[in-house]
């Protein structure tokens, strides 16, 4: 079982940056393949970015490729998205996910969800 608790969302204006961070508990946090997904308004939840295990592979929607970037801390049960040069349309609410092997871009395969946190980017 992994718990998972989503801090640093806020307010910020278009251009700027914010970091993201997602707690985990449980002590196979290491294994497990780690996702951030968001929802925007009147919009479907979409994948964002996802990291092995390892940390050593990654992958990201086009939509925020260059601008996001995605880690993790095995040592702190913690995955991290930075977010640079923000858009109006970045606005969501961004949550983290948790699966067993395999990155992954579906939603329906990933097992555990953190509450969510939101994210404003005004214009």
């Amino acid at each position: 079982q992994v718990q998972l608790v989503e801090s640093g969302g806020g307010l910020v204006q278009a251009g700027g940056s914010l970091r993201l961070s997602c707690a985990a508990s449980g002590r196979t946090f290491s294994t497990y393949i780690m996702a951030w997904f968001r929802r925007g308004p009147g919009k479907e939840r979409e994948f964002v970015a996802a990291i092995s295990w390892s940390g050593g592979r990654t992958d990201y929607a086009d939509s925020v490729k260059g601008r996001f970037t995605i880690s993790r801390d095995n040592a702190k049960n913690t995955v991290y998205l930075q977010m640079n040069s923000l858009k109006s349309e970045d606005t969501a609410v961004y949550y983290c996910a948790a699966k067993a092997a395999g990155i992954s871009r579906s939603d329906s395969l990933y097992d555990y969800w953190g509450q969510g946190t939101q994210v404003t980017v005004s214009s």
